[in-house]
């Protein structure tokens, strides 16, 4: 268990018309600034650091994403030691991250957090089984009520608002007994989608501390954006663009896929890779103006 015991979160089976997203504004942010490296092949810089540089659960059109199947798997090759985990996340699948979270809580070693980014959403809920959590300059950590789409009728709305309710006690409870905060104060925040900086977070008992080291220097960001595929951020940035329209994670993946499909029928001798980051940033430009 993890040195603080922090307890288990509870889990809740998936609803089965769910659509999990990261919070429009932030995925917005993240995408275009990137404030930390991006992390190895198998997520592990080194023997005992775990890295979370990506959305929270598996995205297949971007290839990446965080889910609890490779943190397990990079805590058994860990084994009983000291781990460090480096959060820069927009957050995004919720039952993903309290999985992670509960994976992390068990860990049998101490478990620093160190906030790279942004530990937004779903990422906040995993970077609360730190025994010591630590805020680089600049980041920020962000919470709100739990986030999806629910499709349906009318029954189903109001069985999804009842089941919402319940994934934001058990958030909340993970917030509460990692900050020791009032469970009402603890509730307004969420309702209030509250994004804390370092000095908050701490005030809060969000974090632990605040670290000036040079790994969370702004400087940071420009090797950050060095390390990325530009194709990979290209495709992040008109994600965001889309979701701050209002179009739905699954809505946007289908027209991806739409896209991707003409450019290959137009283009098959000169495509590289489906998307070209070029149009893909006119496309970006195309939807601000």
């Amino acid at each position: 268990m993890s040195l603080r015991k922090l307890p288990e979160a509870r889990t809740f089976p998936r609803p089965q018309n769910y659509q999990w997203d990261a919070p429009s504004d932030v995925l917005t942010k993240w995408a275009e600034h990137p404030l930390a490296a991006a992390p190895s092949a198998n997520g592990a810089d080194t023997d005992t650091v775990i890295s979370l540089f990506d959305v929270i659960g598996e995205d297949g059109w971007t290839g990446g994403g965080v889910t609890a199947n490779r943190i397990s798997a990079a805590l058994r090759s860990i084994g009983n030691k000291d781990i460090t985990v480096r959060i820069n996340s927009p957050g995004g699948d919720m039952f993903e991250g309290i999985a992670i979270y509960n994976l992390l809580r068990a860990h049998p070693a101490r478990v620093t957090v160190e906030v790279m980014g942004w530990a937004a959403s779903a990422a906040s809920i995993i970077a609360m089984a730190g025994d010591d959590i630590r805020m680089g300059l600049g980041s920020f950590m962000m919470v709100h009520n739990a986030w999806g789409v629910v499709i349906g009728n009318r029954h189903d709305m109001r069985d999804a608002a009842t089941l919402f309710d319940q994934f934001d006690a058990a958030i909340a409870d993970i917030y509460q007994a990692r900050t020791g905060m009032k469970r009402a104060d603890i509730e307004q925040l969420m309702d209030a989608e509250t994004f804390m900086n370092p000095t908050q977070a701490v005030e809060y008992g969000f974090a632990d501390g605040v670290t000036d080291d040079a790994d969370h220097a702004s400087g940071t960001a420009v090797s950050a954006s060095a390390t990325v595929p530009s194709q990979i951020r290209a495709k992040r940035r008109i994600d965001a663009a889309l979701a701050q329209q209002g179009i739905t994670r699954s809505e946007r993946r289908k027209m991806f896929c739409q896209i991707a499909g003409m450019h290959d029928a137009a283009d098959t001798a000169t495509h590289d890779a489906g998307f070209h980051a070029a149009a893909i940033q006119r496309l970006i430009d195309t939807i601000r103006s």
